[in-house]
């Protein structure tokens, strides 16, 4: 899997520089989960890259992500990949059982709260704690549109439970 090529399919498929921007930073989250676990950081980049290049064109649950997910399929990207990809919508009902897919759904809704704290330091990432995080959780009026309960339900569904995060 190539991160540039899987890049230019998404500019193809993206416009909006919000949408993008949590595409990056759920790339960039699901390599740092990557290495942790000691799996492939390439797939799981690409992974987090493109798991919502349709929603832009296809937002609603009759089309998102099923028609990134057949493109994806029609360039012969792997099934782990599409099933994590399927996985992150819980409205398809498909089970997350593999690691990656657990990872992908856990940072999706968590990594656009971690920007959004970052976005109001004047440090922006550098130096953000987790129980900097955790405290904004509790503001229910800090970033209303994150859902605080797909953060909770994909913390519960990881890999992460075992382990310090």
């Amino acid at each position: 899997m190539d991160r540039d090529e899987a890049y230019k399919l998404l500019r193809e498929w993206t416009e909006s520089d919000g949408l993008l921007k949590h595409m990056l930073a759920v790339e960039a989250s699901m390599r740092a989960y990557a290495r942790r676990f000691g799996e492939d950081e390439e797939k799981w980049g690409v992974t987090g890259l493109l798991h919502d290049m349709d929603y832009e064109k296809h937002p609603t649950p009759d089309e998102h992500p099923m028609v990134g997910v057949r493109e994806l399929e029609r360039r012969g990207y792997p099934g782990d990949v599409l099933e994590a990809i399927k996985g992150h919508a819980d409205y398809l009902d498909v089970p997350r059982e593999s690691l990656m897919a657990k990872t992908l759904y856990a940072v999706d809704e968590l990594s656009g709260f971690v920007t959004a704290c970052a976005l109001v330091r004047p440090e922006k990432l550098d130096g953000l704690k987790a129980k900097s995080v955790k405290k904004k959780m509790k503001q229910r009026s800090f970033a209303a549109s994150v859902s605080r309960e797909d953060i909770v339900r994909g913390r519960r569904s990881s890999a992460w439970t075992s382990t310090s995060t």
